[in-house]
């Protein structure tokens, strides 16, 4: 492993900033304030490949002292993939024991919020099967077929809804008909 001091101090003082200039300005928001979910959601894309990533947005919305509960599920879905780059498979089912959790009290606090089922049906479609933890997957698929079909989008964009059909479409979890509804929603959704 490298030590600080191995690094010229140019490239110390780059990577200091760097980091500094994104705790402080990728949200532009208070210590109590929600981030913009725009920006929330582009960060979490990055996220999923990256450790650094998940561990900073994770510290900058658990530092909000209200979450709203999209902003819940949010760390949730952070608290999984912590799971997911962690090394030990004791401290990966631990990350998600917690995820899973946190999501189910943002949905607790809003069961009619497509976005917050959709984190909870991504992260449990993507689970390894054996690990039994896929408990939600077809109460999600339903909520967000009902939200779709009643144009309740709550705080997702039509963007968002979008990628929704797109991956029901390619989870293979919906039944012909729900299939059929999902293209007439993509179709309306272009």
């Amino acid at each position: 492993m490298r030590s600080i001091f191995n690094y010229p101090l140019k490239v110390v003082a780059l990577r200091t900033c760097s980091f500094l200039l994104f705790a402080l300005f990728t949200f532009s928001a208070k210590a109590d304030e929600a981030p913009e979910l725009k920006q929330l959601r582009q960060k979490l894309l990055q996220a999923i490949n990256s450790s650094k990533t998940t561990d900073s947005l994770y510290t900058v919305l658990n530092k909000i002292q209200v979450k709203p509960p999209v902003i819940m599920g949010y760390v949730g879905i952070l608290e999984s993939l912590k799971g997911k780059h962690a090394w030990n498979p004791y401290s990966k089912i631990k990350y998600l024991n917690s995820g899973q959790r946190i999501m189910q009290q943002a949905i607790t606090a809003d069961p009619h919020n497509i976005e917050i089922r959709y984190l909870r049906f991504s992260v449990e479609y993507h689970l390894p099967a054996f690990l039994g933890m896929a408990k939600h997957i077809a109460e999600d698929r339903d909520e967000m077929l009902a939200m779709l079909a009643a144009k309740n989008y709550a705080t997702a964009d039509k963007q968002v809804a979008a990628n929704i059909v797109k991956t029901l479409l390619e989870s293979k979890k919906c039944t012909a008909q729900q299939n059929e509804f999902l293209h007439k929603q993509q179709a309306e959704l272009k």
